[in-house]
């Protein structure tokens, strides 16, 4: 427009002579002398029109091109604006009202590969998975990705049967074996055992090594793969956290295919699962399931105060000589830090402060808590409908009791189906339980805001439960498992598998219409139902090296 402008004033300045006369010659052209002394030059009149002419038009280009565009900007905008906005809003315990627009997405790309038949690999890849059932479901994802990196046979994975929870079980006792090799034929060759054939040619055992934690895939090729080659049958140890977090598109989705899929319980297992979520279901609508770590080597390993007095500080301390390498810690200093498990009294204050009603029905799932019914007691009198696994299906547990493993897979599949889930803890469970919640359309997943929260446990007796309850909404802001919260890159891809989530396009108005009707099927059903109302690097270590 100031090009326009311009060319304007220099018409106006500079106009041609009047046809009766004036100062200047008449004609029909106009000139102007350049200030270096330069021949004058003539312009004619339709020069200047054409050039005005494709001023406007260069102009009306541009505002066009903006114009076509405004929607697509509009929705761009829309989308970081309605994030924003869940930030502001009051929280809905039950769910994120944005969760909808979110769903897993794991398929094979067009340029991903097919896997390497048994015969053309470089060889069978033998794994000693470690910890107990969800370190092992790590160790077993990253396996499957290290065969495909390898380009060898991956042999079923060994289960870990001298962890501290001394389960026996082998991986056909907890995982359909079958649906896991088939599953994953595209992926990966997998075999249940390495052919007999091969293991009479070889002149030496199977070569042993354990990888450095969080290998890069380079490192594999380069230190791994020769000796494969050479051996044609490695085993790898203590596989818990040995592959890089970071890996490209189609190797992560591969780590979804595996984790979220292929990793499939046993019918058996699978059985006992549901029939304790039917039975919740039975007594109520939606429930919540709290994974309580309490148990005496957690507490231990933690290094942390839980008031006790002395009884529990010589009983927790003899427990901590299990590890070596553990530092000496300041309790209360680690507590502030955030890096104690909240006690179940402080998860069931954390619940009602958010705004869940006493008649709220809670799963358990836990394995031996220390200090027993004591310890349970003042959770149970915030939340009376309050139920376990063995109060579920005692007599359908009965032949599981011996194996930790399988007992643990079982409150996995409650944990998975309910409707929020929130743990006291920062351990395997609960992040592997994080990822697969994001990763099915992120369904409400609780995570105490523990550094904070302990300052507000500290000084609970000091403020009404009012102030109380409003500081806990505050502090959890961005602690309750909302899209919003979820940044690429961040923590481990357990927990975070960005690469396999994908988003739908976002609609306020759909947002507000599915509210209406969802409020209005629950106002119906609550009616009919009467009764049931509404770390530093070090730090990160030491998390993932204990065992669930």
């Amino acid at each position: 427009m100031k090009l326009v402008a311009e060319v304007l004033r220099l018409l106006k300045t500079n106009s041609p002579p009047q046809l009766n006369g004036g100062g200047n010659k008449s004609g029909l052209l106009w000139r102007w002398r350049s200030f270096s002394g330069q021949p004058k030059r003539t312009v004619m009149w339709t020069w200047v029109c054409g050039f005005m002419l494709f001023t406007l038009g260069v102009i009306s280009l541009f505002t066009g091109h903006v114009v076509s565009h405004l929607e697509w900007y509009s929705q761009q905008l829309s989308k970081r604006s309605l994030l924003d906005m869940s930030r502001r809003e009051p929280i809905d315990v039950w769910k994120s009202k944005y969760s909808k627009f979110f769903y897993g997405c794991s398929e094979r790309g067009r340029n991903f590969p097919p896997a390497v038949q048994e015969k053309s690999s470089n060889g069978y890849l033998l794994i000693a998975a470690s910890g107990g059932l969800n370190q092992q479901r790590t160790g077993i994802t990253d396996a499957v990705v290290v065969a495909r990196i390898l380009n060898a046979t991956l042999v079923v994975p060994e289960l870990d049967h001298h962890s501290y929870w001394k389960d026996d079980s082998d991986f056909n006792d907890i995982f359909d074996v079958n649906w896991f090799i088939s599953s994953l034929t595209k992926d990966v060759t997998i075999v249940k055992r390495v052919p007999d054939k091969v293991m009479r040619s070889m002149e030496k055992p199977p070569y042993t090594m354990r990888v450095p934690r969080k290998s890069t895939p380079e490192y594999y090729l380069d230190q791994v793969l020769p000796i494969l080659s050479r051996r044609h049958v490695l085993q790898l140890t203590k596989f818990d956290y040995r592959l890089a977090n970071d890996l490209d598109e189609d190797m992560q989705k591969l780590r979804c295919r595996v984790n979220y899929d292929a990793l499939r319980f046993t019918k058996r297992i699978q059985s006992v699962g549901m029939k304790v979520v039917k039975r919740m279901r039975k007594m109520a609508k939606r429930f919540i399931a709290v994974h309580l770590r309490f148990e005496p080597d957690m507490l231990a390993f933690s290094g942390c105060d839980f008031g006790g007095g002395e009884k529990e500080r010589a009983e927790l301390a003899e427990i901590r000589k299990r590890w070596d390498t553990l530092p000496d810690l300041d309790p209360l200093e680690e507590r502030k830090r955030g890096k104690c498990p909240l006690t179940p009294h402080e998860v069931g204050l954390m619940l009602r402060a958010l705004g869940f009603a006493n008649d709220t029905y809670i799963y358990v799932a836990s394995g031996e808590i220390y200090g027993g019914e004591k310890t349970l007691r003042p959770l149970r009198d915030l939340f009376p409908n309050f139920y376990t696994k063995e109060m579920l299906a005692n007599d359908e547990l009965k032949p599981l009791l011996p194996f930790s493993s399988r007992l643990a897979a079982i409150d996995y599949i409650v944990s998975d189906e309910s409707d929020v889930f929130i743990t006291n803890n920062n351990g395997n469970m609960a992040k592997i339980l994080a990822g697969r919640r994001r990763y099915m359309g992120f369904k409400r997943t609780i995570r105490p805001n523990a550094k904070k929260l302990s300052a507000l446990f500290m000084n609970r007796e000091k403020m009404e439960w009012h102030t109380f309850a409003k500081k806990v909404k505050s502090c959890q802001r961005g602690f309750m498992g909302d899209p919003d919260e979820f940044k690429p890159g961040r923590g481990e891809f357990h927990e975070y598998p960005q690469a396999c989530i994908c988003q739908r396009p976002f609609s306020y108005d759909k947002t507000s219409k599915d509210d209406d009707e969802e409020d209005t099927q629950e106002e119906v059903h609550n009616n009919t139902r009467p009764g049931h109302g509404h770390l530093s690097s070090a730090d990160s270590e030491r998390d993932e090296v204990f065992p669930d």
